[in-house]
């Protein structure tokens, strides 16, 4: 733990438990135009933003895939449903930012959705406090994959890359970290590392009540 001077989260699916939500809301607007969708296509946009997964759901299913319209019916159902009631915690996640907080580290999050939506999330939720800086989705040119989210974030925290450790449940957010020079921790939610992604060589664990026995702080 001492290495470490600052900690950056993911939000969905790694810090809320949200992306098996957006898959369900998705499904529904799809079949509403008669379209049963590839899961495996869908899962290759988690981690990345709106840009990104229209580029991937739009190639992946063709150019025949009404996108636009069922984008429309898929975030008004979603965004309802936040409006309802709050995304649920991980486990783990509180006692996990409430430790770094009283260790002093720097905690900011890195997140795929828009700034807006996911101050709202955390709002919800009653962990926006604990972000000394949160950069969403909207607020970058490249998604994830690319680092530069994670590299601003590091500029902005003042901090060297080595000196940070990344949270993040997808492949592209592990990419994006691992390049932006961060020390990395995975978690995994609805899709199970790649085996390109296991041989990185970073920690991967089941649960975030893992990592600080992990870290050695408990």
């Amino acid at each position: 733990m001492e290495k470490y001077k600052a900690v950056v989260f993911d939000m969905d699916g790694l810090l809320l438990d949200s992306e098996q939500i957006a898959l369900d809301y998705f499904v529904d607007a799809c079949r509403q135009f008669n379209f049963e969708p590839d899961i495996n296509v869908y899962l290759k946009c988690i981690g990345t933003n709106s840009v990104a997964t229209r580029d991937i759901l739009t190639e992946g299913y063709g150019q025949a895939f009404p996108y636009e319209e069922i984008r429309e019916v898929w975030s008004e159902n979603y965004q309802q449903a936040l409006k309802n009631s709050p995304v649920p915690l991980k486990p783990g996640a509180k006692d996990l930012l409430d430790h770094f907080e009283r260790t002093g580290l720097k905690i900011g999050l890195a997140t795929s959705t828009k700034y807006e939506t996911a101050v709202h999330k955390l709002n919800k939720v009653g962990v926006r406090h604990y972000f000394e800086k949160i950069i969403g989705g909207d607020q970058v040119e490249k998604s994830k994959p690319d680092p530069e989210i994670y590299l601003r974030i590091i500029k902005y925290l003042g901090e060297e890359p080595g000196c940070c450790l990344a949270l993040e449940d997808s492949d592209n957010g592990v990419l994006s970290a691992l390049r932006a020079g961060m020390q990395v921790i995975q978690i995994p939610d609805l899709k199970e590392p790649s085996d390109e992604i296991r041989k990185l060589g970073h920690a991967i664990l089941p649960s975030l009540s893992e990592v600080l026995k992990f870290l050695g702080a408990v």
